[in-house]
């Protein structure tokens, strides 16, 4: 009988183990790529239409920079790797979409404006892909050599952390204004307020598991 009951015990210890494993795999796949999901309708309805005027390039602005800042305060606190990883294929994605929208509005351009011109009147809204990856290049590798030099300090490491936790909260505001200004809510896919929610929630349930 004792036999018998330690037999089922294991068998239900097993099957714990193996929900536990389950879920925690779940919840790492989805927030290393829940984020980039909500963004996928939006790429093909910009692809479809060939229009881009509903979407703020200036979400990817946020998202790179934040993810970037995100990358290097990794090197002075280490986190767990699935947030390192979701920043790199973040950055991918928002790669992607500023490569989307500069296709479909370079039909419609008359003035070439170039990363190279140093235009603050036109930051960010440059007339080439390529221009944007200069920036993030240049962005990423001024924040590598000051981080270099004040990787030591504490404070520094604390900022760069809040400074990314920061940007993606005002992730949002970009698009809102964008909205305000067009006085229409196209462009705003329902879908962009779901990142939140998985990120938040792949985080809080790999969270209780792992820790």
């Amino acid at each position: 009988m004792d036999a018998q009951v330690d037999g089922q015990e294991e068998g239900v210890s097993d099957l714990v183990t193996l929900g536990k494993f389950l879920v925690t795999w779940i919840s790492v796949g989805a927030m290393v790529f829940g984020g980039i999901v909500p963004f996928i309708p939006q790429y093909r309805k910009i692809r479809r239409h060939r229009d881009a005027e509903g979407f703020s390039t200036y979400v990817c602005l946020v998202l790179l920079v934040a993810n970037v800042l995100r990358i290097l305060f990794w090197f002075g606190k280490r986190y767990e790797l699935p947030l390192l990883l979701q920043s790199g294929i973040m950055i991918a994605t928002m790669l992607a979409m500023m490569h989307i929208c500069t296709a479909v509005k370079l039909d419609q351009v008359t003035v070439s404006r170039r990363f190279k011109d140093f235009d603050y009147q036109h930051f960010w809204r440059w007339t080439h892909f390529a221009d944007y990856c200069y920036f993030l290049v240049a962005f990423s590798v001024a924040g590598s050599l000051v981080t270099f030099l004040f990787l030591g300090f504490s404070l520094y490491v604390e900022l760069l952390g809040f400074a990314s936790l920061l940007l993606e909260a005002c992730l949002g505001l970009p698009q809102l204004w964008r909205n305000y200004s067009n006085k229409s809510t196209e462009g705003m896919r329902c879908q962009i307020l779901l990142m939140f929610l998985i990120v938040f929630g792949g985080c809080c349930v790999y969270s209780a598991f792992v820790h």
